[in-house]
């Protein structure tokens, strides 16, 4: 009974309230209160970042020349950086490796002649450098220089060897993805390295139902069981190879009117490749050659295990001065090429020769060298750790934060502006010369560019509408396959470089 006398009581206070509601329409249809509709910055760029493919993970800090925060999205969550870990690389490298902007007469390739059973063995000593060529219009830091040295001090030499064991031989970088090993994007480093460890094959259609023409160097064996098919049908070409193999198997179908198909096919021991390569060229020159291709290696430390007799070569004790020395260009020169063309080989031998700083050239040495120096000028511990230099490693790490961390202290080296002179140019140059073409960012964004399995990355400065600069790390993991986050990503810089 008193719950029924509560409610009566409740309802008779509610009586007047509905009858003042039936006495006034204008009371009854009055809209809700006005809602802000205006939305922020960071509202709107999260708005954006919300259309990306599900599942795609985001971290953007955008800061101001005061170092002011801008937008701020999972600034402290770690991400895989992919190429943006070369920022990291190229910054240490022109912090830590003295004279870089000078000739780089340290790594220069050397040749030796050395008394050995069969007569004299022509050694070539690898010592980092990631440039030597031996292309036929080579100019500066060539083979050539090397193969003529020797055919001006003799007309015979035993064995041919490739000596790279002035680093370990640790040729993939941790955490790697098998399937980039033996692609132009994943071949092997060394301490000694020609023509970027690469070779070009290119396939053109033959005559219909006859196998395509194949252009390859003989360093590989090919097995061509492809067939060339009826104009206009589809194309699936298919290049298979074993690690360490020189075989390959080439397979599917090229249409007989299909332009040619071309394929970077990377070497998987850069020193037997150099040491063949310099064999050739010796008998070009009439060197005979009554040996062997060897090479000589030195095991990692990291894993002291056994291995087979041979199978690194028999470590040489030197007798004798270097025949000729190759000098490479400055460093700095190569800064350019990793960062604008995202270079990965050559970003790979640079982080080897952090290496060189304290220990032996080791993945884990020149490892230590970049850590010591992130946490000696502050950047957070927890934003980065890093497994390779070229950002092919997907145990790297980047927190937005530590990003914006680098590039600010960048600004305020004496080196800063050979730095960000290296970067991409929107819309110009490098990896970004396709991209915010037609856009207010088109010649006006530096950026350091990164893909990677899932991953996409950007990081670097642009100016606002208003003309002020802003510094930014964008990163986006846990792309969903077949799809890009770029398009989005690209959408919030606009939106940020308009509304300031």
């Amino acid at each position: 009974m008193k719950g029924r006398a509560v409610c009566a009581a409740m309802f008779k206070r509610l009586i007047p309230l509905a009858l003042l509601a039936l006495a006034s329409p204008a009371l009854a249809d009055a809209p809700p209160a006005p809602v802000a509709s205006v939305q922020t910055l960071q509202q709107q760029v999260e708005a954006t970042l919300a259309t990306a493919p599900q599942g795609t993970r985001f971290g953007l800090l955008v800061v101001d020349e005061t170092g002011k925060v801008v937008v701020s999205i999972n600034p402290d969550q770690r991400f895989i950086p992919g190429s943006n870990t070369k920022m990291f690389t190229t910054a240490a490298a022109y912090a830590l490796l003295p004279g870089i902007d000078q000739p780089d007469v340290a790594a220069g390739t050397q040749v030796r002649l050395e008394r050995a059973k069969g007569g004299a063995d022509v050694i070539l000593v690898g010592r980092g450098d990631a440039r030597m060529s031996s292309a036929p219009d080579c100019k500066i830091n060539c083979l050539a220089t090397l193969a003529d040295a020797v055919a001006a001090k003799t007309s015979r030499v035993h064995d041919v060897i490739g000596d790279d064991s002035f680093w370990p031989d640790q040729r993939w970088v941790p955490g790697m993805s098998w399937n980039n090993i033996g692609t132009d994007s994943g071949t092997a480093v060394s301490a000694l390295n020609l023509d970027d460890n690469e070779l070009l094959m290119t396939v053109a259609p033959g005559k219909q139902g006859q196998p395509p023409i194949v252009s390859l160097s003989p360093y590989f064996r090919l097995r061509n069981e492809a067939k060339t098919t009826a104009p206009g049908s589809k194309q699936t070409l298919k290049l298979e190879r074993a690690v360490n193999g020189f075989d390959l198997r080439l397979s599917g179908e090229i249409p007989a009117d299909a332009k040619p198909w071309n394929e970077r096919i990377g070497i998987d021991d850069p020193a037997h490749f150099a040491a063949w390569t310099f064999k050739g060229m010796l008998e070009a020159r009439g060197v005979k050659v009554t040996g062997k291709v060897q090479v000589s290696k030195r095991p990692t430390q990291l894993y002291d295990l056994p291995h087979e007799p041979g199978l690194f070569g028999t470590p040489i004790a030197f007798t004798h001065k270097p025949l000729a020395t190759l000098t490479p260009p400055p460093l700095s020169e190569d800064v350019v090429t990793i960062n604008k063309a995202s270079q990965n080989l050559h970003a790979q031998a640079l982080f080897r020769r952090l290496g060189d700083i304290e220990g032996s050239g080791s993945e884990e040495w020149a490892a230590d060298a970049e850590h010591n120096l992130f946490e000696r000028i502050g950047i957070p511990r927890a934003g980065f750790d890093f497994s390779d230099g070229s950002g092919m490693s997907t145990y790297n790490r980047v927190s937005p934060r530590a990003a914006i961390a680098l590039l600010r202290w960048i600004d305020g080296q004496p080196w800063g502006p050979a730095w960000h002179a290296s970067l991409p140019i929107a819309g110009k140059d490098g990896t970004l010369r396709r991209r915010f073409i037609g856009t207010p960012l088109e010649g006006n964004l530096t950026a350091k560019t990164g893909t990677l399995n899932a991953t996409n990355a950007l990081s670097g400065t642009f100016t606002t509408a208003s003309g002020r600069p802003f510094t930014f790390a964008f990163f986006a993991n846990d792309v969903p396959n077949g799809a890009s986050a770029l398009p989005v990503m690209e959408a919030a810089l606009l939106q940020i470089a308009a509304a300031n």
